[in-house]
């Protein structure tokens, strides 16, 4: 199942979040008839649904999210895979941990990484 088919319940999401049906459907453009008519069982567009995920799911504030972000971490995807990789653990894990806590890498396990990855920047992978 695609991750856009998650979203298969706007109504059951827009409840749990206690918000009304302008509330909610307006955070992701969309007008509140229109919304309705999505909650009544039309199908979405897969812009529309994954607005929802984000906004509604993901809790993301769009208005913070900016183009080189996503530069940003195409960059540390391509360049040092690595780091990204532990950097992504590091996020998991800290939303996972029971007691509240940050689980975050500690400065010197990213510097090892980045140190790792630069590494084969100049010599290639070993």
């Amino acid at each position: 199942m695609k991750l856009f088919d998650r979203v298969l319940n706007p109504r059951e999401i827009r409840r749990r979040l206690g918000l009304n049906q302008e509330q909610f459907w307006t955070q992701i453009g969309v007008t509140q008839s229109g919304g309705s008519r999505y909650e009544s069982g039309r199908e979405m567009p897969k812009p529309v649904r994954e607005l929802l995920r984000l906004v509604h799911v993901e809790q993301i504030d769009l208005s913070q999210v900016k183009r080189v972000d996503f530069e940003i971490i195409s960059y540390l995807k391509e360049s040092h895979p690595d780091l990204y990789r532990s950097l992504r653990r590091a996020v998991r894990s800290k939303h996972k941990r029971p007691d509240g806590e940050p689980a975050v890498l500690s400065n010197e396990s990213v510097m090892r990484v980045h140190s790792e990855a630069s590494t084969e920047d100049v010599t290639g992978p070993s």
